[in-house]
């Protein structure tokens, strides 16, 4: 029998993380953090476009840490690079949105009669 240790955080959707704490918390490098960031694929919470950021004053959100962490996960796993890392993040954004999308769209037709 193997018994596997998971680690768990509890993240507060008010507390808003710098890149070196995605880096200390995700298990992904400085650079892959920077790669995602500059794909988009993490966007910091700011009114400013990403590009004219400076990365060590960008914040991010719990969001941001929940996504970073399933890259971590997803890149050992499947041993993605960079680019099938950005790729899969946002493959996986897109279902979200058309799952959320196709829910509104039920909740809105009418129930059969039973």
């Amino acid at each position: 029998m193997k018994i596997e240790i998971t680690e768990a955080l509890w993240i507060d959707d008010h507390h808003q993380y710098t890149l070196t704490e995605l880096v200390e918390l995700s298990g992904l490098s400085a650079a892959e953090l920077q790669h995602l960031v500059d794909c988009e694929a993490l966007l910091p919470v700011a009114a400013e476009p990403a590009a004219s950021l400076d990365a060590a004053e960008a914040r991010f959100g719990a969001h941001c840490l929940a996504l970073a962490r399933t890259a971590s996960r997803l890149r050992n796993d499947f041993d993605l690079d960079a680019n099938g890392l950005t790729l899969t993040l946002r493959l996986l954004d897109r279902i979200r949105e058309l799952e959320t999308e196709l829910n509104d769209l039920r909740a809105q037709w009418p129930h059969p009669a039973r």
